[in-house]
């Protein structure tokens, strides 16, 4: 995927099994494209971790996934668009806040400089 911003706000986070579909269901239709329509929001990818195996220095490595299994990376314009009012009413809207957020655990966040 090419980078289309100077920056990447990433989030990825684990959920309660029984609530997988539902996730799933509302991160793609709801919570996506609210935040895509935040002001300095230019796209949203979002990806499953898997384990794998690799050759490395000549020797087979397989990998389990170690960290939290979903992650959505959005391309933002600068940090300030998450302190932005409707980033704020973004994340509140549709079913994501009372109906998935509780489910999800294991959540980190972080914002990348693209170089």
């Amino acid at each position: 995927m090419p980078i289309a911003t100077k920056y990447l706000f990433i989030v990825s986070m684990d959920v309660a099994p029984d609530k997988e579909a539902l996730f799933n269901e509302v991160y793609d239709k709801e919570h996506v494209p609210y935040i895509t329509k935040v002001p300095g929001v230019r796209g949203a990818t979002r990806i499953k971790g898997e384990a794998f195996t690799m050759q490395l220095g000549g020797q087979k490595i397989e990998k389990p996934h170690d960290g939290p299994i979903y992650t959505a990376i959005y391309e933002i314009e600068n940090p300030g668009v998450l302190m932005s009012p409707e980033w704020a009413e973004a994340g509140e809207k549709g079913r994501w806040p009372g109906e998935v957020r509780p489910f999800t655990h294991n959540r980190r966040h972080w914002v990348c400089k693209v170089l």
